[in-house]
């Protein structure tokens, strides 16, 4: 059975990272450095998003060992708990997972476009809905486009990490550092590990390998540990050299914390540069959502668990699904304030991903030691107080972004009773 298994540690590993590294690392820190006032409290809570990570990590690979099929929490909900939080959870993915992050990249990849001048310069959502539309027809018309420049952008972006890190931080010693004696508003850090919890979004997806690794009881939670840990250290390094690198005051509720930084520490040419470069990997991104979104609206349509209208034939592009998640994506990047997405993602996929470690401690109620977990019982127990901790300040601090991911979940479940008494 193991000699099926095509991918080792490394090769794991580096699947954790490709699936990890997305685009609110370049976007982040100034949002949060507006709400905590203070550089140290927004390296704190970029290291807490990284062990909030790693718990959940382990976590999803003593389920995915448990219950090896594709699907993630649509599978392993309805398995745990109970359908009807399946279907919320794939619900979820569709709305929350892909078309408003969708909206949410789109404008960061304006907010860096217009850093380049000329026709670049135009209003970000105006920009971004340029790149929504152009995404969509590409893949409108091929299932396959885009699939090899997500994995270029990958690495485009690990090069543009550590290579941006390594100049910063040279750059820092001999100019010194910013922002090191302002104060801070502790009471702050909920909804930034909120924030910040959308910037790992990815240790969940990368428990789908675990059946192409071989021997996954060592290797997948080593692989886990391994990817989520040099992410954290990369997160780390990079936000070190935007908070420290750059006055609080040009730095506080800006998207574009890359360009500022850059501007800053090399210059106008550099911070065109980093620009490019940054809006190139969201461009790739804002790719790959156009592409996977639609892919798993029309595989729930097929099920029966979405309208019809959205499946699509064998071998075809998902045309319907497309058009569906476009509009969605592009009403969310008109409609809503970058800081207003990204809390309301962050608050609603923590929803999801607390139920389905309270799923695992279900089954392992129900199991005991012959399903093995990791840590068992504090790495399920302080994943959940740190998620379920983090949304209840948010829903404190942030209640309306907080209405609208519960509505969105009330929204799922009606739509799961309706579909049950067709």
């Amino acid at each position: 059975m193991d000699s099926e298994r095509r991918l080792g540690l490394s090769s794991a590993t580096a699947l954790v990272v490709a699936n990890m590294v997305g685009t609110g690392v370049f976007t982040t820190s100034g949002l949060l450095i507006a709400d905590l006032g203070s550089a140290w409290l927004v390296l704190l809570v970029w290291v807490l998003g990284g062990a909030v990570a790693l718990l959940g990590a382990l976590c999803y690979g003593a389920l995915a060992r448990h219950i090896p099929e594709s699907g993630g929490e649509y599978v392993f909900l309805s398995r745990t708990l109970h359908p009807a939080l399946g279907y919320l959870a794939g619900w979820v993915s569709l709305l929350v997972g892909f078309a408003v992050p969708l909206g949410a990249l789109a404008f960061a990849f304006g907010q860096y476009m217009s850093a380049l001048g000329g026709v670049a310069s135009a209003s970000p959502r105006l920009t971004g809905t340029v790149i929504i539309l152009f995404a969509a027809a590409v893949h409108a018309v091929s299932l396959t486009a885009g699939a090899r420049a997500q994995a270029i952008a990958v690495a485009v972006e690990l090069v543009v990490i550590a290579l941006f890190t390594g100049f910063g931080m040279g750059q820092l010693v001999h100019e010194g550092l910013h922002n090191v004696a302002a104060p801070g508003r502790v009471a702050g850090l909920g909804v930034a590990l909120v924030i910040v919890s959308y910037s790992y979004q990815g240790w969940n997806a990368a428990v789908y390998v675990g059946g192409e690794v071989a021997q996954p009881k060592r290797n997948l939670p080593r692989a886990l540990v391994l990817g989520t840990v040099l992410v954290t250290v990369l997160y780390l390094g990079l936000n070190a050299v935007f908070v420290l690198g750059a006055p609080a005051s040009l730095l506080a509720g800006k998207v574009d914390v890359g360009r500022i930084a850059a501007l800053v520490l090399g210059g106008p040419r550099l911070a065109k540069l980093v620009s490019g470069l940054i809006a190139f990997v969201l461009a790739i991104c804002v790719s790959s959502l156009a592409m996977a979104g639609p892919q798993v609206a029309a595989r729930m349509a097929a099920d029966g668990f979405l309208p019809r209208a959205l499946a699509v034939r064998p071998g075809r592009p998902p045309r319907v699904a497309l058009l569906a998640q476009t509009v969605i994506a592009i009403v969310a990047l008109w409609t809503a304030a970058f800081a207003s997405l990204l809390t309301y993602v962050g608050f609603t996929l923590s929803l999801m991903t607390a139920a389905t470690v309270l799923g695992l401690v279900w089954e392992r109620h129900k199991r005991g030691p012959a399903l093995e977990v990791p840590g068992w019982p504090w790495v399920p127990a302080l994943f959940l107080v740190f998620v379920i901790g983090a949304t209840g300040f948010t829903v404190a601090e942030r209640p309306r972004e907080s209405l609208v991911g519960l509505a969105t979940l009330a929204v799922g479940l009606l739509a799961y009773w309706l579909q049950r008494r067709k």
